[in-house]
């Protein structure tokens, strides 16, 4: 038999995806920053070379 009045757990799956996919864009933006900044590095270090 199904339940009757509001669905279980709804609520706490929408946010805790929502928390999720913001830790996880947090991350990526993370990881992107410091490939950004290592070029960056390398970039001044092969210039300082020649």
């Amino acid at each position: 038999m199904s339940k009757k009045g509001k669905e279980k757990n709804t609520k706490n799956k929408a946010k805790h995806t929502k928390l999720m996919n913001r830790k996880i864009n947090k991350v990526k933006l993370e990881k992107q920053l410091t490939r950004e900044r290592l070029k960056n590095i390398i970039k001044k270090a092969n210039e300082q070379k020649s």
